[in-house]
Parts: C-alpha cells; structure tokens; sequence
C-alpha cells in the first residue's frame, strides 16, 4: 500500500466499546445534574413554598384526609375493581365461547369500554341510567354508582386479560381434566381458571392502581361532603383557602397506595418471569 492510500485509511479509534459507553454515559449524568442545577436555579422557591407548603393547611386536613377522603377512595376503587373483575371474567368466557352470539357480544363491549373514555361512563352513569330507568335506583348510592361507573369501563380491560391468561394456559391441561372425567365446565372452574389468574395477577394489579386514579372522577355523579374523595377534598379545600397546598397533600396521598401498588406489581412479575424460565 502506497503512502498514498494510507492516508485515506481512517483512523481508528483508541477508546474501546465499553470506555465509548462509559463516556456516553458520563456525558449523560452530566447534563442531567446540570438540567437539575439549572432548575434549581431558575425557580422561585419562595412562591412555590407559599403556594404548595403552608404547613396551617397540611395540618387542617388532618385526620380528614385520611379517615374520610383516602378511606371513600380506597372503597370506591375496590367496589369498582371486585365488580369489574367479575364482569370481566364474564366478558371473557363470551369471548372464547364456541357460540357466536356471544364472542359478538363480547367483542362489540369490549372496543366500546375500551374506546371511550372514563369521564363518559361517569356521566352515563349519572345522568343516562337516571333518564333511562325513571324512578329506579341504583343499590349502594354513591358507592354503588361508582363501582357501576368503573367496573364498567375496566371490565373491558380485565376481560382481554384474563381472556390471554385462559389461553396461555397449555391445552394440554384440558386435555388431561377431560381423560379423567372432568366436564369441560368443571375443568375450566378447577384446573384452567386458577392457572390463569396466577398468570395475570400482575397485569390485574396495574389495573388496581388505574382504578385507584380513575376513582377521582366521582366528582362529576355529585357527592355529598362525607362522600369525597382524595381529588374532590383538596380541590375543596384549595378553592376555600386559595391555596394549592391542598391539593398536593391529595397527591401525596394518592402515591401513599400507588407505590407500593407498583412495587408490588414489579415483584409479581419478576416472580412470574423467573417461574417461566
């Protein structure tokens, strides 16, 4: 090779991949530390305290927010959550169902649940089924037009999940209920069922914690002051006292459950990948 050509050979380069994706890395801690540096900066701590850390305001709330505004969030998430299982499980055996009818029923529930969103349950639920239904009443009050309002709209989402669970569940479980005598029913309550649910625990438990935040669209069915919930109360307060700390207090409250909802739902499915290897 000429001197020539050896010039038009590039250069390599005397970093090596894992000192490349060390220097990448580097590279990015140190604009991360300087976007924070460069908020920190920038904002005015003083408003932010005023309006988000009047300690008077946190301590009123006290122990309101927890006996009354958490507790009412926490009972409107599990009605929700216990009645949208139970439908969705429903709506699931529909949908695997040899009968057409019924797949097409379930189906045509499923993308309309799916497709619209939450606040448009709430308002069909608090004002179509009143002017549908003249005069009828629906069990529970507010409790149970919640539980009606969000057992709706995540019946469609457990549905296709536990409908993915039934099916990752091996025939060869079926197969084996039926050689010993077990009718498909039988097999599908004792044997398929169970081998489902232990499959999408995870995905359901997520779906808890999506629940937990829909619950704060109660506000729109009109509740009453001992029926608020965690969104409703501070916003009260906040309109009352012209101040937003409130409302984060509310927030705090809300991660008080949402998080270790969360970790619980990493250790399920860590526990599930290790169980699939």
């Amino acid at each position: 090779m000429s001197d020539a050509d050896a010039t038009l050979q590039p250069r390599k380069s005397g970093l090596t991949r894992r000192q490349k994706r060390a220097l990448s890395r580097g590279a990015q801690y140190v604009v991360f530390v300087a976007a924070v540096i460069a908020f920190a900066v920038a904002a005015d701590w003083g408003r932010l305290k005023n309006q988000f850390a009047q300690w008077d305001l946190v301590k009123q709330m006290f122990p309101d927010v927890i006996t009354l505004a958490l507790k009412n969030t926490v009972l409107y998430t599990m009605s929700g959550f216990v009645f949208g299982l139970v439908l969705g499980m429903v709506i699931a055996l529909m949908r695997l169902s040899p009968v057409g009818p019924y797949r097409w029923l379930a189906s045509i529930y499923i993308e309309i649940f799916r497709g619209l969103p939450a606040l448009l349950i709430f308002v069909f639920v608090g004002v179509a089924v009143p002017l549908a239904f003249p005069g009828t009443e629906i069990p529970g009050g507010t409790y149970g037009k919640v539980a009606l309002a969000l057992g709706l709209v995540s019946a469609a989402y457990m549905a296709e999940t536990i409908r993915a669970g039934i099916q990752a569940v091996p025939k060869g479980q079926m197969e084996a209920a039926r050689s010993l005598g077990f009718s498909h029913a039988r097999a599908m309550v004792s044997i398929i069922i169970p081998q489902a649910f232990r499959i999408v625990i995870p995905p359901l438990t997520n779906e808890l914690v999506l629940l937990f935040k829909d619950s704060s669209l109660v506000l729109f069915l009109g509740v009453t002051l001992e029926e608020r919930e965690l969104t409703k109360f501070g916003r009260d307060l906040a309109s009352q006292t012209a101040n937003s700390t409130p409302i984060l207090v509310a927030g705090l409250c809300y991660l008080l459950v949402t998080v270790p909802l969360g970790f619980v739902v990493r250790r399920l499915e860590a526990k599930a990948g290790e169980a699939t290897k």
